[in-house]
């Protein structure tokens, strides 16, 4: 079927999606899920391990080292927020196949564009590789510069080498969690104090919102819980590329040099007869996705962010002149050598290099991932080439453009800072409110969002406008003030 006659073709009655800019999805059968669904649990582990990044070794401790425990309610509050986005996210894809970018798209066909930019505008900057490098220097010594370099090759050979990216991806991030989970078995046992044990419970009994810190810095970390910006929109690709829902019949990304690439589908998803068996399908995947969100990207995250939190409170709490930089893990690091041992303080330090290094590997797919998508399905539909070799063609240019800034001793431009802190938040605000306007008008009444997730997203919007407000409002006096 051409895209003209697709175009034409309006997908079956109770899905009324738009067709006017994008062609019609085909139709076929909701797949069931496997029987032992504990074989499919991944995107919510690759969730919680590219989230698991700066915010939880750097931020959150930082918060805690200087105003105790009483914000941790913030990080519980900023990853439910985000589980109720990305159960968004992941209900457009698991009903149709497509992205919820590829939905948007729909409305109006520059929209992904537009998210890809924001993405890019956020991410440009190989910050999370320069701090992993930064922390393999305290160990090894070198410069960080020059680490950081090779540290993104390895990346992008990573990210295109791996018969199928998804599933490198996948077992990376896992083995990051269970090192993570494993260091601060150790931590527990060795560092964190009985001080700090007997002060968790303020964080409940003395919950406040510690403004000395500045409104900026704690509603970013109020809302970066875990991940945010274009992370949680690829949610979509990671459950696509895990077979969830309508996703199974989507082609995965492979790399171009050792995967071999399954027959094209179209660029665009696949709808689903509303009869009782494709919907009792439906129920089950929806059921699933939510437990598994739930428990490997919101419990995970929490409990992470709880434990670095505790622990930066053992050993820098009530300590001035702190930065919030990767200066403050090289402190910790210190501390714990001073306290446990120096072989406690070089690990904590390595663990931290991988979890930046696994993190930034993420990012260079997630930032690559959603416009190769983008790519594909709306500018590129008509043309032979596959997702998956512009995805590499992409991987490689993000590479490129980070060597070169590193190699160049650059620091990070004031103008691409700024542009950093003031996208994530603006493009959140503005996805929220895509998310509510496709999942109440492109599904069917049994597939749509109701009832208390139609809140849950109005709360979503309220929360990242105001977080928009406040940074640029921050910026533009950081610029001219």
């Amino acid at each position: 079927m051409t895209d003209a006659e697709r175009t034409s073709a309006p997908p079956p009655a109770p899905f009324p999606l738009r067709t006017g800019i994008l062609p019609a999805p085909d139709v076929r059968e909701m797949p069931a899920p496997p029987a032992k669904t504990w074989k499919i649990i991944g995107p919510g582990i690759v969730a919680a391990g590219v989230g698991l990044s700066s915010g939880e070794f750097i931020l959150w401790p930082y918060i805690a080292s200087q105003a105790g425990l009483v914000f941790l309610w913030g990080a519980a509050v900023g990853v439910l927020t985000q589980w109720f986005l990305n159960m968004e996210i992941e209900r457009y894809t698991l009903a149709t196949g497509e992205t919820a970018v590829t939905g948007f798209n729909r409305y109006w066909r520059h929209w992904g564009l537009v998210m890809v930019a924001l993405t890019y505008a956020a991410n440009l900057w190989p910050g999370w590789a320069i701090s992993s490098a930064t922390m393999l220097s305290y160990v090894f010594g070198g410069k960080p510069a020059y680490i950081g370099i090779g540290l993104l090759v390895v990346i992008g050979l990573i990210l295109t080498l791996a018969p199928v990216v998804y599933t490198a991806l996948e077992k990376m991030l896992g083995a990051k969690l269970v090192l993570i989970g494993g260091f601060f078995v150790l931590a527990l046992a060795l560092a964190v104090t009985a001080t700090t044990v007997d002060a968790l419970p303020t964080a409940v009994t003395d919950a406040k919102f510690p403004s000395e810190l500045g409104v900026a810095v704690l509603m970013g970390a109020l809302a970066y819980a875990g991940a945010g910006g274009g992370q949680n929109l690829v949610q979509s690709n990671w459950i696509r590329d895990k077979g969830f829902g309508m996703g199974h019949y989507v082609p995965r990304l492979v790399s171009p040099v050792t995967g071999k690439e399954e027959a094209a589908g179209p660029a665009v998803g696949y709808v689903f007869e509303l009869n009782e068996t494709n919907l009792s399908r439906w129920r089950r995947w929806w059921r699933f996705a939510n437990a598994e969100q739930a428990i490997t990207f919101a419990l995970v995250t929490i409990v992470t962010i709880v434990l670095s939190s505790m622990l930066a409170h053992s050993t820098l709490h009530g300590t001035e002149g702190l930065d919030n930089s990767v200066a403050f893990v090289e402190q910790e690091g210190l501390v714990l050598q001073e306290r446990v041992g120096n072989w406690f303080g070089v690990f904590f330090w390595l663990i931290g290099a991988f979890s930046l290094f696994s993190a930034a590997t993420g990012i260079v797919d997630y930032t690559s991932r959603m416009a190769a998508d983008v790519l594909k399905s709306t500018y590129l539909r008509s043309t032979s080439i596959s997702e998956s070799r512009i995805y590499a063609r992409l991987v490689w240019g993000l590479v490129a453009v980070g060597a070169v800034v590193l190699l160049l001793g650059l620091d990070q431009p004031l103008v691409l800072l700024v542009i950093s802190a003031c996208v994530s938040g603006l493009m959140m605000f503005v996805y929220a409110i895509l998310l509510l306007v496709m999942n109440r008008t492109a599904l069917p009444r049994p597939l749509k969002v109701r009832g208390y997730r139609v809140a849950a997203l109005v709360w979503a919007v309220l929360l990242f406008g105001v977080l928009s407000v406040l940074t640029v409002r921050q910026q533009l006096d950081n610029l001219f003030g």
